[in-house]
């Protein structure tokens, strides 16, 4: 089993554009695999791991309601966002500056083929990343995601996930808000939850901004540890075409 994933951070990135590189490297795995069971080959899958930003934009997964986009285009464009459906799990989520957003797309047949599990290890990716900032971090009964002060009034969520598998190859993951405008999921209904909140990382530290590299450390740290993973950052990203 190959656990050693390949990191390439891409910087501010289009979000159709991102996608797009996604299905790329998604497609690339499943074809390995495919062409192993027919040759009887045991060529080693490779794993990813995306860090990205994206400009404004809403996404609704597959089982999702449209409903719970509450402006229309004209608004959409004031505010300089976009609007896609997509083909994940999950209802309606925001991506923007100031957000973390990280995409692993794995071969599970290299750590083990459980998607409850692996969407249970993302979330604690980010507990115990939240934790060092002295949060604490919490899931929330049938809702994928990291919530703070779950069971209580002010509950709110800080982390969206929703992924896809086929396979047992994954793609899309988690959106992490660390200096995100929260005003634009002020434009939906964040991810068809209607009596939750939102918030994000400096807005819980009370301070202006969040070191967003350190962030991303403490992820990948995280990560290597609860999935025995090895990360090896790519020197240089590959051409998105």
């Amino acid at each position: 089993m190959n656990r050693k994933v390949d990191l390439q951070d891409l910087g501010l990135k289009d979000y159709k554009e991102t996608w797009d590189y996604q299905e790329v490297l998604f497609k690339e795995i499943v074809d390995l695999k495919i062409k192993n069971r027919r040759e009887g080959t045991a060529i080693p899958t490779p794993n990813h791991f995306l860090f990205v930003e994206h400009p404004h934009v809403f996404t609704l997964g597959k089982s999702g309601n449209a409903g719970n986009l509450l402006v229309d285009q004209a608004v959409l464009n004031e505010k300089g966002a976009k609007f896609y459906k997509i083909n994940r799990g999950g209802d309606i989520t925001y991506h923007g500056p100031g957000q973390i957003v990280g995409y692993p797309i794995l071969d599970l047949d290299n750590f083990f083929t459980d998607i409850h599990k692996y969407l249970r290890l993302l979330e604690e990716m980010v507990i115990l990343t939240l934790a060092e900032y002295g949060l604490k971090g919490q899931r929330s009964k049938g809702e994928t995601g990291v919530w703070l002060d779950v069971g209580t009034p002010f509950a709110r969520k800080i982390c969206a996930m929703g992924v896809r598998a086929s396979r047992w190859v994954t793609m899309h993951g988690f959106a992490l808000n660390v200096n995100t405008d929260l005003g634009y999921f002020d434009m939906m209904v964040p991810c068809g939850i209607k009596d939750k909140a939102v918030t994000s990382l400096n807005v819980e530290l009370g301070k202006p901004e969040v070191n967003l590299e350190k962030v991303k450390q403490k992820l990948l740290k995280h990560f290597e540890s609860l999935f025995g993973a090895e990360i090896s950052l790519q020197k240089e990203n590959r051409p998105i075409d």
